[in-house]
């Protein structure tokens, strides 16, 4: 039977970490360099003043191979040495150094280590129980004052414009420990995207309700939809981690009102964890049918996400759900097949059941400062060019967001955005499309109107994804009838790491996936009520007293 599938050496080293920091330890690195390239008085920092004489600031980096595919095709530019080094030097004064880059895993491990012995950057991307960590030791500088100083209107108006949760989220006992890298909880909306060439030659309809689904699922892996006389396809993907934003669970097991990974309302109006509630079981026991009926990859739950795609990409998968950029990676299908179409669908409900669609806090990052840093302010000044070059008044979107289709936004250390961004410029086009005037169209509403464009009249294959996810039937159509339709459920709770949470979550969470995995493998339903009850002993119910503690005194606007 199925053993336990996550890595308990990775949980187990992280939690080793959250111990190690010193309680009170500040000293950080002996042999960090000086901020201050010479001697010589700085001058008073200002909104976008630039610092003379220059100076340094450090951070570490995380690469990949998308980022490394991307410099390829960018001459004359690096990882160090790029159009946003050069634009953060020449009008702030910044030069930005690395201590050290590092690819995926690796650099996840490298940053614990360096968090657990203090010697980490003058201005370091944290997760929230690092924050909560670094500040419990007194090793990051209180950035209160900081933001309210220096941050520019645009900048304020764009990291705010879901509301304080996020900055409630990086607040610790009253102050601002670092500034969050907020986004929109829209972008994490569910799409159920189908091969519709396959709907077409199984002569099946798109779905209504979630039976519809679990029908085409079940075409899509025994009546032979490539036609190649063999059954070798399946009706769903899905990947090792059930939340992953493409290829995950969370999208078919709403339909069944279950949300197991955000804080829903109960019956009396308290906040409550999706992940333990009886709705979920039904959802469970229809994914372990799914797998038993060899509807699923039997080999899953082994599969990171990367691995799990490759099954799409050789044209084995039917559906999956995924969030509005599921589309650029199912692009890469078409590459040597063009006949290969995907569309985006609304995800649906069991008959009789009403559709909401989970949305989760989407801030998960944050960018805190070293204690004793000589100036903090940096990270809100290199945020508010960032924002001001993009989505300024002035902006050069298509140069230092996306040239040519290349995320040149990758190369900058700080890549805050508007959260509402895309979905934005989806009704920005779809209300030029309307009036047939697209004059008023600029930045990066214009760039995707143009790629589009290019798509339908001349065939550029890069289009493609671009109107699967912002045309007139893609996914941000499907957002805006979800919100119209006042189907989005957003998460709950939007405060910080509580106390209990800061040695928990991650065990519960782990407990939580693998108890969901074991029961879609084939053990008993059953488990989920003995993971339900370890999972309220092992600090949820203490953890649910404390979001409700948060609840009671920060209600949040009601959607």
């Amino acid at each position: 039977m199925y053993k336990r599938w996550l890595d308990i050496s990775r949980w187990t080293f992280i939690l080793f970490l959250a111990v190690c920091i010193p309680a009170g330890h500040t000293e950080g690195n002996s042999e960090q360099h000086h901020s201050q390239l010479d001697g010589e008085q700085m001058q008073p920092p200002s909104t976008f003043g630039r610092y003379s004489p220059p100076i340094e600031v450090s951070f570490v980096r995380e690469t990949g191979d998308d980022l490394e595919r991307m410099i390829g095709q960018l001459p004359g530019e690096t990882i160090l040495d790029n159009r946003w080094t050069r634009l953060y030097e020449t009008e702030l004064g910044i030069h930005i150094h690395y201590d050290w880059i590092a690819n995926g895993d690796v650099y996840s491990q490298k940053l614990g280590v360096s968090l657990a012995a203090g010697r980490f950057p003058d201005v370091v991307k944290v997760n929230p129980y690092q924050l909560r960590q670094l500040s419990n030791a007194g090793m990051i500088e209180d950035l209160t004052h900081v933001y309210q100083e220096h941050a520019s209107p645009l900048t304020k108006r764009i990291l705010e414009a879901e509301g304080r949760g996020a900055f409630d989220a990086a607040t610790i006992d009253g102050k601002l420990m670092a500034i969050p890298e907020s986004s929109s909880s829209i972008e994490t909306a569910q799409y159920l995207w189908i091969r519709t060439d396959w709907l077409e030659h199984l002569g099946l309809q798109s779905p209504q309700t979630l039976e519809d689904v679990l029908q085409i699922s079940k075409a899509f892996t025994e009546r032979d939809p490539d036609g190649n006389g063999e059954q070798d396809t399946y009706g769903l993907a899905l990947t090792n981690h059930l939340w992953d934003p493409v290829m995950g669970a969370a999208g078919l097991m709403s339909g069944y009102g279950a949300f197991p990974n955000i804080w829903v309302k109960d019956a009396e109006g308290n906040l409550t964890y999706g992940g333990i509630q009886p709705e979920v079981r039904e959802a469970l026991q229809v994914l372990q049918t799914m797998y038993l009926d060899g509807q699923l990859d039997p080999d899953f739950g082994y599969k990171s996400g990367s691995k799990a795609f490759r099954l799409v990409q050789d044209g084995k998968i039917g559906m999956l759900y995924g969030e509005q950029w599921t589309s650029f990676m199912l692009q890469t299908t078409r590459d040597t097949d063009t006949d290969i179409e995907w569309q985006a669908y609304p995800i649906v409900a069991k008959s009789g059941r009403d559709l909401f669609v989970p949305l989760r806090s989407n801030t998960g990052q944050y960018f805190a400062v070293k204690k004793g840093f000589s100036n903090p302010e940096v990270v809100v000044k290199l945020m508010n060019l960032h924002l001001e070059t993009n989505w300024g008044d002035q902006a050069q979107y298509e140069t230092y967001y996306n040239d040519d289709s290349r995320a040149v936004w990758m190369l900058s250390p700080v890549t805050p955005f508007p959260g509402n961004k895309n979905i934005d410029a989806y009704k920005e086009i779809r209300d030029a499309r309307s009036s047939g005037d697209y004059s008023a169209l600029q930045n990066e509403a214009l760039a995707i109107h143009k790629r589009i464009v290019a798509y339908d009249r001349d065939g550029v294959k890069s289009g493609w994804g671009w109107k699967q996810t912002y045309g007139p039937s893609g996914a941000f159509s499907i957002a805006d009838s979800y919100e119209k339709n006042g189907q989005l459920l957003y998460d709950q709770f939007t405060g910080g790491i509580t106390d209990t949470m800061v040695d928990r979550q991650i065990i519960l969470r782990d407990l939580q996936l693998e108890a969901y995995m074991n029961i879609i493998l084939g053990r008993p339903i059953d488990e989920f009520d003995r993971f339900v009850e370890n999972w309220r002993k092992l600090g949820g119910n203490q953890i649910t007293s404390e979001v409700n503690a948060w609840f009671r005194t920060n209600k949040p606007k009601e959607q």
